[in-house]
This record gives structure tokens, C-alpha cells and sequence, in this order.
């Protein structure tokens, strides 16, 4: 009896030994999965599975809600931020980024330290210590410094060691489909992993954050995120329109241009060597257009709504595919001169060109608008008597398309960048079929303007500009002008009449009439240029060269 005493008691001994062996990853970073969830994955490279134990002496393990959580650091939590560059083609790299955010107050330093800002006032008050944790000063003991002691506590919590040399404070655990993934890092790090074995759909990302604490670790903050891969090339497409008013509700004009630029999301520039081609389909019946460029220029002649198809099609490398499931092919063994049979080998899976495709749709609504604006005239209002403070100036406007409803007018410095007065109105006066149409505006002081016009309607909303200059009104200025533009009448006049009185007496002295012609004809033609310029400034005067009669 005592016997089977004894083996029922092995047996419950038995029993327990699962609930007292060591955690292993998955119990600890499963995030409450069931483990043949994690099975169905393949492996990732350098990755490790989630069925390794883990060291929960060293890395201990909080559960949601532990107390401990409120000491985990000075000063406050730390909170993680996950961030990847999702959706990931697949074949392609994606990208993990992990950024801690430290309580008020608080950041990392150069040596990788954690310090008070200066000039910070926290909740706490402030801190004669200038550091939170001083971890190059925890470096001074033998045991860790430059990372080159053998201890048990320069380990991951799988128990492999540290690379080295190592200087980071912070253990970062990434876990994803059954697998882990152990680096050190400062306040942020990054991790990317290959696509070609990661299952298409929706997948999560955790990250466990340790510091270092004496000769253990500390969990400060968790976080996770959903990550998408996908066989469909991430494509997005923006759609522009000169004149439009909104492109985001996807209504644009009849008659003018819309810009179509294809967006294709490929942050690891995965599909840089592939053949792309786009095809176009914009619902009118224009027909199919194939082009390897990315942007396209379509105009709507019709009003009404169309349905806009993308389709993108790019050419990546990849492994063949197998109809069904065989051994490998070996070559035959073979004898050389030795007598010795060669080794079987493998003879290399081949690669082949798969064409990923990805897809858009959109409906496109077409209206009529105001296709064009321009200015045809711009003129100063001049008004009759006293001369008002501002200057007035018309511009005559002429438009296409639809009949404005509004108006606005942005006068701006000369450059057209520093806005100084915008003032819109309603176009109340009946226009008929041709759009024309003044505008008076007013203008406080002289200089120059950028003057901006704009007409618009529901839909659309059309664009003229011009430099305007406005002289000084100033009656100050206009006195000081005239008084400048007499004065310098009045001195020419006077220096022209003194020139001639000079010449005039030069030329008056009697000379005997000599026989040679050309002396005699020269002499005539200067007295008679000398009489009209003396008639002309003495018309009182008509002394007609009284020496030369004689």
C-alpha cells in the first residue's frame, strides 16, 4: 500500500514539473495568442523561435496592471512609439522604428544618458541631481565596463551575450509570428525584416523595452502595431486641376487638363530595377492608354460622372513555381581519373520574373467652370473738382467658361508674398453670355502693387494678376514738382538767349567780300542762321545786317 502511495505522489510531482519550468518567449510575448497560431509561419532570417526560454530571473516579467509598473522609472512612464513603413509588397523590406518618450523634463545626452532639461519646471520640482540615470558612471565597476566582461549579466534574455563593444542602455525584444528578434539600442531603434516568407495579411508587432538596472533589467513600457503585406503593389494617385476649387471631392472642370501623378509606395525601393507599365482607363470612351510613366494629362469634354480605372503592373524577380511538391534533383554519381565517385549535389532553384500588379478606382464628377480669367485694361479714375485722397483705378475684366459669381481682389507688396488688403464681392450686374465686367479699387498711398484677381462659382475658381503703380497725390509734392519743372525752364531759357547774344557779337564784325565762292557762300549761311536765332529771341528786333548791305 505504501508503494502505491509512493507512486501516486510521483505522479503528482510529475504533474507540476510544467508549472515550475522556466517561461519560455511565447508565454511571455504571445500577447494571449494561442502558440499554433505562431506555428503556421516561416522563418524569418536572424530570427530566433518563441519556444526559447527565457531568462526571468535576469528579464522579469510584469503582468497588465503590476504595481511594479509605477517604479519601473524616476519621474514618471516611459511611453513607447511604434511605427512601420506598412503596407510592404511582398518580397520587399519593411521597417520597424521604436522612439521612447520620457516623462517631462527628461532626455537622452550624447553619452546616452538620461538628464533634466535646464530651464524645465516639472510636476516634481527641481532636481539638484542634473541626471535621472547615470549610466556612464555605472560603467566605472569592473563587471561592466566596456562591455567586455564574460558575466552572466551581460546576456539577452534567451542568454546569448551582448555584442561587442557594447555602450546602449535599453533591451529591445521584437516578437512577431513565433519568432523574437533581441537588439540594443539609445532612446531609438529600427529593425527591418524581409517579406518573401512572411504570410500575406494583416500582422502584429510587439516590442518589449528593458533598462539596465544594476546587474538586472527593468521593463519600462510595451507596445504593438499592425502591419500589413500585401501582393498588390501600394499604389495611391493624386489628381490635380488648374482652376479647381477643391480636387479633394473629385469634382473638376470640363475642358481643362487633370493632372493624374501615380504614387507607389516603396520605401525600400524594392520595385527599382522592374519593368513598370500603367494602364489608364478614364471612362469616357477614350480608350485604353499604356505608358511606363507615371503621370498622365487627361481633359473631360463632357459633364457628367465617369469611372477612372489604374491598373500598374511591375515585374519582380521570384522563385518559380512548382506544380507539385518534389524531392530535389541530384546529378548522378560519377568516376574521374582517382576512381573516386563524386558527391550528390543540388542543382540550384532556378529564379523566375513574377508580375505583381496593383490597382485604382475612383469616380470622377465633370462640371462646366471659369476655364480663364484675364485683365484687359487697367486705367486711373479721374474725377472731376477736388481730387479725392485715394487713388481710384478700374480694371476691366474678361473671362471664359461659366459666369462668375464672386469676385476678390488681393493687393499684395510687389512681390507678391506680404497680403496687404483682400476684399471680396458678390457680381450682382447681369452679364449676360459674355463675361465682362470692371472692378474698381482703391488704393491709400503710392507705390507699387501685386494686384491678384480672382472670379469664381461653386466649382471653380479662376486666377489674373498684374503690378500696379500709383503716383503720389500729395498736393505738397505736385507744387514742389511745378515750381522744379519752371525753374528749370527758366534757366535754360536764359542760358540759350546768353549763347546767342555771344555769338551773334562774334559774327557781326564786317568782313570784305572776298572772291572765293565757297568762303563767301559759308559766311552767308552763318549770318542767316544768326538772324533767325535772333528773331527768334528778339522778335522786336529787326535789324537785318545793316554792314553787310553796305
Amino acid at each position: 500500500m505504501e508503494c502505491l502511495y509512493c507512486f501516486l505522489g510521483f505522479l503528482l510531482l510529475a504533474a507540476r514539473l510544467p508549472l515550475d519550468a522556466a517561461k519560455r518567449f511565447q508565454d511571455v510575448l504571445s500577447n494571449e495568442r494561442p502558440s499554433s497560431y505562431m506555428r503556421e509561419h516561416n522563418q524569418l532570417n536572424g530570427w530566433s523561435s518563441d519556444e526559447n526560454d527565457w531568462n526571468e530571473k535576469l528579464y522579469p516579467v510584469w503582468k497588465r496592471g503590476d504595481s511594479r509598473w509605477k517604479n519601473s522609472w524616476k519621474g514618471g512612464r516611459v511611453r513607447a512609439v511604434l511605427t512601420s513603413d506598412s503596407p510592404a509588397l511582398v518580397g520587399s523590406t519593411i521597417t520597424f522604428a521604436v522612439n521612447l518618450v520620457f516623462p517631462r523634463c527628461q532626455k537622452e545626452d550624447a553619452d546616452g544618458n538620461i538628464v533634466y532639461e535646464k530651464n524645465c519646471r516639472s510636476d516634481s520640482g527641481p532636481s539638484p541631481d542634473p541626471y535621472v540615470y547615470n549610466w556612464t558612471a555605472w560603467t566605472e565597476d569592473n563587471d561592466w565596463r566596456d562591455g567586455t566582461s564574460q558575466g552572466h549579466h551581460n546576456v539577452f534574455p534567451d542568454g546569448k551575450p551582448f555584442p561587442h563593444p557594447w555602450k546602449r542602455n535599453f533591451v529591445y525584444v521584437f516578437h512577431t509570428l513565433g519568432q523574437y528578434f533581441q537588439k540594443l539600442g539609445r532612446c531609438s531603434v529600427s529593425v527591418s525584416i524581409n517579406t518573401a516568407n512572411v504570410t500575406l495579411g494583416p500582422q502584429v508587432m510587439e516590442v518589449t523595452v528593458y533598462r539596465r538596472h544594476g546587474r538586472t533589467y527593468v521593463p519600462i513600457t510595451k507596445v504593438k502595431d499592425v502591419y500589413v503585406v500585401t501582393d498588390q503593389i501600394p499604389i495611391f494617385v493624386t489628381m490635380s486641376q488648374k482652376n479647381n476649387r477643391n480636387s479633394s471631392d473629385e469634382i473638376f472642370l470640363k475642358d481643362l487638363p487633370i493632372i493624374f501623378n501615380v504614387l507607389i509606395h516603396d520605401p525600400s525601393h524594392f520595385l527599382n530595377e522592374s519593368a513598370i507599365y500603367y494602364k489608364w482607363n478614364f471612362g469616357d470612351n477614350t480608350g485604353l492608354f499604356v505608358s511606363n510613366n507615371s503621370i498622365m494629362n487627361h481633359t473631360y469634354v463632357l459633364n457628367g460622372t465617369f469611372s477612372f480605372n489604374l491598373t500598374v503592373q511591375a515585374t519582380v524577380p521570384g522563385l518559380c513555381p512548382s506544380p507539385s511538391p518534389r524531392p530535389p534533383k541530384t546529378t548522378p554519381s560519377l568516376f574521374l581519373a582517382g576512381g573516386k565517385p563524386l558527391e550528390l549535389r543540388e542543382i540550384p532553384v532556378e529564379n523566375c520574373q513574377i508580375n505583381r500588379y496593383g490597382y485604382f478606382m475612383a469616380t470622377i464628377t465633370i462640371v462646366a467652370g471659369i476655364l480663364q480669367v484675364n485683365i484687359l485694361q487697367v486705367t486711373d479714375v479721374l474725377t472731376p473738382g477736388p481730387q479725392p485722397d485715394d487713388s481710384l483705378v478700374d480694371f476691366v475684366l474678361t473671362c471664359q467658361g461659366n459666369i462668375p459669381t464672386e469676385i476678390c481682389t488681393i493687393i499684395s507688396d510687389p512681390t507678391c508674398h506680404v497680403t496687404q488688403d483682400t476684399v471680396c464681392n458678390t457680381v450682382d450686374e447681369d452679364l449676360g453670355d459674355t463675361c465682362l465686367l470692371t472692378v474698381r479699387r482703391a488704393f491709400s498711398s503710392p507705390g507699387t502693387y501685386c494686384m491678384n484677381l480672382t472670379l469664381g462659382d461653386d466649382a471653380s475658381l479662376a486666377l489674373a494678376s498684374t503690378l500696379v503703380s500709383i503716383p503720389s497725390r500729395d498736393p505738397a509734392f505736385l507744387l514742389r514738382m511745378t515750381n522744379g519743372i519752371l525753374v528749370f525752364v527758366g534757366f535754360l531759357t536764359i542760358f540759350v538767349t546768353v549763347i546767342a547774344i555771344l555769338v551773334s557779337k562774334k559774327y557781326r564784325k564786317y568782313k570784305a567780300i572776298e572772291s572765293n565762292t565757297g568762303i563767301v557762300v559759308k559766311d552767308k549761311g552763318l549770318n542767316v542762321f544768326l538772324s533767325h536765332a535772333k528773331t527768334m529771341f528778339f522778335p522786336g528786333n529787326q535789324e537785318k545786317d545793316p554792314l553787310l548791305k553796305n
